[in-house]
């Protein structure tokens, strides 16, 4: 069971759930396009049963408030201000692909806030211009109206990326992703010129500069299935991942299974937990 909340902080009105919790905070950072709500599979495989997990929208994003920057520093000011305004000097952070790298700019720019990362699929080859090709299914989306959410919700479903497969909870992870309007029809949040401002963003940066400025312990956690039907390549490989963490200062890699997407779902989000849960131990951030 979660909370969800409002709060004003940098200048935005940011939706937050809160899964309460006596633990340590573990604050949750979606993708490009996605929202709190991404990590579900997460939560039902067990997450918060020994942190108070934390899981906001990024502006933009499902119910926060839209902005007319979309710069990292932007992002990461955001963050800081949740941070600040719910009192938390130090946090555990786990991010999901472009929140992965989000956590690598935060834990670079403001180390005396963040303890650690879980990085889920995020290492500086998802920072390359080919990666926004291999995006362009899920980015499609972005602009359209459906006539009803039940049509969104069959046009994901025949999706590349999911091959097929597909979990219940998928349907509040999309629920959150759109805005109904009075006829019934259903428009993703994220402005497609949002997220290209994102993409652009993430493009100019100086990956390897801010990967290598990364002091604390990092969990980078890869799925390489393929994004797509049998036979397509992932996302991020397992050579590519392992180029990142190779840059960390304390970094460590884990193969799970499923693809950019999946993983997040099913046996990879169990797999996840249980890695997560071992990684912040031995960190301290759960004693």
């Amino acid at each position: 069971m979660h909370t969800a909340r409002f709060l004003h902080t940098n200048g935005l009105r940011l939706h937050l759930l809160d899964y309460g919790g006596d633990g340590p905070p573990l604050l949750l950072l979606h993708g490009l396009t996605a929202n709190a709500h991404a990590f579900d599979g997460l939560l039902a495989a067990g997450l918060g049963t020994r942190f108070r997990v934390l899981a906001p929208d990024l502006r933009g994003r499902g119910a926060s408030d839209d902005d007319d920057s979309y710069t990292l520093a932007d992002h990461a000011a955001d963050v800081l201000a949740l941070l600040d305004a719910l009192r938390l000097a130090r946090v555990a952070l786990v991010g999901h692909s472009f929140g992965g790298l989000l956590a690598y700019y935060l834990a670079a720019t403001h180390p005396q806030r963040v303890r650690c990362i879980v990085a889920l699929d995020a290492a500086i080859a998802a920072a390359d211009p080919r990666v926004r090709d291999q995006l362009q299914p899920a980015l499609a989306r972005l602009g359209q109206r459906y006539p009803s959410f039940e049509a969104y919700l069959a046009t994901l479903r025949a999706a590349p990326y999911w091959g097929g497969w597909w979990d219940p909870l998928l349907e509040s992870y999309y629920r959150a992703d759109v805005r109904r309007q009075a006829d019934g029809s259903v428009e993703p949040r994220p402005r497609p010129a949002a997220i290209a401002a994102v993409i652009e963003d993430v493009l100019a940066q100086d990956w390897s500069a801010i990967v290598r400025a990364v002091r604390q312990p990092v969990l980078l956690i890869n799925a390489p299935g393929p994004y797509g039907p049998p036979g397509a390549p992932p996302l991020l490989s397992e050579a590519d991942a392992h180029a990142t963490v190779a840059l960390l200062a304390d970094g460590r890699y884990l193969r799970v299974p499923g693809n950019h997407m999946t993983m997040l779902y099913g046996p990879g989000a169990r797999a996840i937990v249980k890695a997560i849960m071992g990684f912040l131990a031995l960190d301290g951030a759960a004693s």
